[in-house]
Order: C-alpha cells, then sequence, then structure tokens
C-alpha cells in the first residue's frame, strides 16, 4: 500500500496534464501563434516592469512565510539573506515540480540543518508556512465571494449550478472568514491545540497570527498582479475579477498535483475569462509562467549547485582536518635516542 501511494500522486499529475491538454488544445485550437505574439509584443514596457515588481512582491512575501515559521519557533540566529534564498529556491522548485509541500521539505531541509535546525524543527516549519497559504487562500476567496458573490458564474462549466448561485456563493464567501475569525480568536484567547490523528495545531502566538493574516494574502496579491498588468489596459479588467479567476486557477492546479499546475491553470483561467480574447489572456498566462515559474526555476537550479558545491567543498576539507589529526607522529630517528 505504500508503494502504491507513492506512485498514485504522480500518476494523477500526469493524468491531469493529459486530460487539461487536450481540453485547452480544444479550446485554443484555430488560435494563430501570430496572435499571441502580437498580444506580448502589444504590452507596453512600463507593465512588463510592473509585472515584474508583483513577481518581486510575491517572492518577498514567500520568504516572509519562513521567516514567520521561525519566529514561531524561536529562532533567531538565521540572516534574512539565508532565508530569502533558501525560500526563494523552494517555491521556485516545488512550484514547476509539483507536490510542493514534500519538494520544498527537501529543499528546507537541507539548507536549515546547515544552520543547526532539528528534522522536527523543519516539519513545524514546513507545515506552519503550508497553513499561510492555505490562510491567505481562504481570507481573500471569502473577501472576493462576500463582495461579489456573481464571480463564481464564469466557472459555470466546471462546477455545479448550487455553487456558482450568487446566494451560495455568498455563504461560502462568509464560512471562509468565520474559519479566519476563528483561527484569529484562538490565537487571541490562547486555546487549546486541536488534535487530528496524530498531529497537533497549536495556535501561534498573536504577533505571529497577524504576521500570517498579512503576508499570506500579500503573495497571492503579487502573483495575480503579474497576470493583471500585462492584460490589455483598454479593456479595463477588474482586479478583483483578476484575483478571483486566479484563486480559482492556482487551486486547481495545486489539487491536481500536475507538474507546475501545467494545463490545469491555463484551461480554468481561460474558461473564466470569456470577455478579453483568448490571444491576450494566453499571453499573460505566458508572461506569467515566464515571471513566476520559468525564471525563479533556472535560478534556483544555479542557487541548489553552488550550496551543494559548497557543501561539499566543506566536507572535503574537514575531511582533510581530521585524517591529519589522525596520522600518527613519525618513530624516532637513531639520531634522536
Amino acid at each position: 500500500m505504500k508503494n502504491v501511494r507513492e506512485f498514485i500522486w504522480p500518476v494523477i499529475g500526469l493524468a491531469a496534464v493529459v486530460i487539461s491538454g487536450w481540453l485547452l488544445y480544444r479550446e485554443l485550437r484555430g488560435m494563430s501563434l501570430d496572435d499571441v505574439w502580437d498580444s506580448l509584443t502589444a504590452v507596453p514596457a512600463h507593465r512588463y516592469a510592473m509585472a515584474g515588481l508583483s513577481t518581486l512582491v510575491a517572492y518577498a512575501a514567500l520568504a516572509w512565510y519562513d521567516r514567520i515559521a521561525l519566529l514561531h519557533l524561536g529562532v533567531r540566529h538565521i540572516s534574512w539573506f539565508f532565508v530569502s534564498v533558501t525560500s526563494f529556491t523552494t517555491y521556485a522548485l516545488s512550484h514547476n515540480i509539483g507536490a510542493s509541500v514534500f519538494s520544498g521539505a527537501v529543499v528546507r531541509y537541507r539548507a536549515y540543518t546547515s544552520k543547526g535546525l532539528s528534522a522536527s524543527q523543519i516539519a513545524v516549519l514546513v507545515a506552519l508556512c503550508s497553513f499561510t497559504f492555505g490562510l491567505g487562500t481562504i481570507l481573500l476567496g471569502g473577501v472576493v465571494l462576500t463582495v461579489n458573490p456573481g464571480l463564481l458564474y464564469r466557472l459555470e462549466d466546471m462546477l455545479p449550478s448550487a455553487l456558482t448561485n450568487p446566494a451560495t456563493a455568498r455563504v461560502v464567501g462568509f464560512l471562509l472568514l468565520g474559519f479566519v475569525a476563528l483561527y484569529v480568536v484562538g490565537s487571541i484567547l490562547h486555546l487549546p491545540p486541536l488534535v487530528i490523528r496524530k498531529a497537533k495545531l497549536e495556535y501561534p502566538r498573536p504577533a505571529i497570527m497577524v504576521r500570517q493574516l498579512i503576508a499570506a494574502p500579500l503573495e497571492l496579491l503579487g502573483a495575480a498582479g503579474i497576470i493583471y498588468f500585462v492584460l490589455p489596459a483598454h479593456l479595463e479588467p477588474s482586479f478583483l475579477i483578476v484575483l478571483a479567476v486566479f484563486l480559482a486557477s492556482f487551486s486547481a492546479a495545486l489539487v491536481s498535483h500536475a507538474p507546475g499546475g501545467l494545463g490545469v491553470f491555463e484551461l480554468v483561467f481561460l474558461t473564466a475569462m470569456p470577455d478579453i480574447p483568448k490571444a491576450d489572456v494566453l499571453a499573460a498566462l505566458i508572461i506569467f509562467r515566464l515571471f513566476y515559474l520559468l525564471i525563479p526555476f533556472a535560478m534556483s537550479l544555479v542557487v541548489v549547485l553552488l550550496f551543494e558545491r559548497a557543501r561539499l567543498a566543506q566536507a572535503w576539507r574537514t575531511r582533510g582536518a581530521v585524517d591529519t589529526r589522525t596520522v600518527p607522529p613519525p618513530p624516532l630517528s637513531s639520531s634522536d635516542q
């Protein structure tokens, strides 16, 4: 059974890529590559710059995730620079590889054990970072559905009609905000931890909780901003709509376990944006993948190689020093006797 569980999620991810790829092909057939290129070249330089700035905001917030988790653990001796590089590398790899919790845990383990953290501390750090992301998604999803519950109509071909009903959507929005409110109350009142089977979830201190409620939405707002700024300005797409569609697309991509959400993310986003030409939407999604996924992925590979090279060199120097100390002294010569 354990071997089956190890293979089931990659199989599901591959199936999601194949199915969504086929559906995406049906959605985009007949579109000319020239149309997409025209859409890419039509984006003004300053809006590309704003998309780049949004990328920096998103990754800065992700680095804050790690810093918040370290503060929760009482770890303060690790520099901001090391935390930022570790977080950047973690998310750049996991966003592209998929199974972000597990791939992120491997990268963080290699990095933070070099700074003296134990395996149990790193497990808590990974769990808290994942929860922080989920908290941000729940918070923004609740706000979007409460403010504009009619947005789910854009996904009426993918969701049951009961969910796309504005009244139902608003109720879901209130429930999501209610979950966040309970989390806030639990942190302020320092309620006993929640025990789910073998896992024990402790409420963080209020100072940690407040940081989570700022960092998590900030990362999602930055990521959605990449797409918003490269969509055609003359069509005046609402940022709230782009954010709502981004949350739905990104969540679907994560649930699918497809590497990088390939195909799933694009399919949901294109389906939910029928009022903007498909070539323009596809161009914006290409820029998103380039800025948020591919460029960081290439940079993270360089970081990993440099880190592992430094660790290997340090291990070799340590081994050399040990070997030198363990060499026995030479025997006394006849002149010394």
